[in-house]
């Protein structure tokens, strides 16, 4: 019976071809950049470092892990610790590209200039996540129960809002946040922003 746990150390290489297989706009991403390592490194890796405790699993029937939600309360510290820490210890396997001549080069680039208030969402919605679920699990309501975990978890923290961000192809996902109860909130081109307020 798959269920819901909290993240464990040692779950970070489940959760990293979690993240690959379910990348490109929830598609898999084997092979779609030149080093399929780099998904995980700056979109799931960092989080379970940083807040090991504002992440969940959902355990398949199997005992492994099929699916994952990780986030930040606070988007801007989160933001100015992965600049710092976090991804300057890529700097020599990826450097910053001159151009965005790939798709690995404007993930990259993505990186590179991760710093507090890039972003405009954290000024209403302090915290993000990010959520992943292997197809078999999909469909099925984990994606709203690990949503409404982390929620309830930031609600009793006193977290004032939470957004998220989705590529603008993966429409999966597009009609799914608004019935959780986000409203889509001004984004730049080729993403879509969900916010919620807590």
């Amino acid at each position: 019976m798959s269920s819901i746990r909290p993240f464990r150390p040692g779950d970070e290489p489940a959760l990293a071809e979690i993240c690959l297989r379910t990348a490109d706009a929830g598609a898999d991403a084997t092979g779609v950049l030149a080093d399929d390592d780099l998904w995980a490194e700056i979109f799931v890796l960092p989080y379970v470092a940083r807040h090991p405790e504002w992440a969940w699993v959902v355990q398949g029937d199997d005992g492994e892990p099929a699916g994952y939600l990780v986030g930040a309360p606070d988007t801007d510290a989160f933001e100015e610790w992965f600049a710092e820490a976090w991804w300057p210890r890529f700097a020599d396997r990826w450097p910053r590209p001159e151009a965005e001549t790939t798709r690995q080069d404007g993930i990259l680039l993505y990186a590179y200039g991760r710093r507090p208030g890039a972003e405009p969402f954290s000024t209403d919605h302090p915290a993000h996540l990010h959520i992943d679920l292997l197809p078999d699990l999909q469909g099925q309501g984990w994606g709203r129960r690990l949503i409404d975990t982390y929620v309830a978890a930031l609600r009793e923290a006193g977290v004032t809002g939470l957004h998220l961000v989705a590529d603008a192809n993966n429409a999966g996902v597009i009609g799914f946040y608004p019935r959780l109860g986000f409203a889509e909130i001004p984004a730049h081109e080729g993403v879509r922003a969900f916010g919620m307020a807590l």
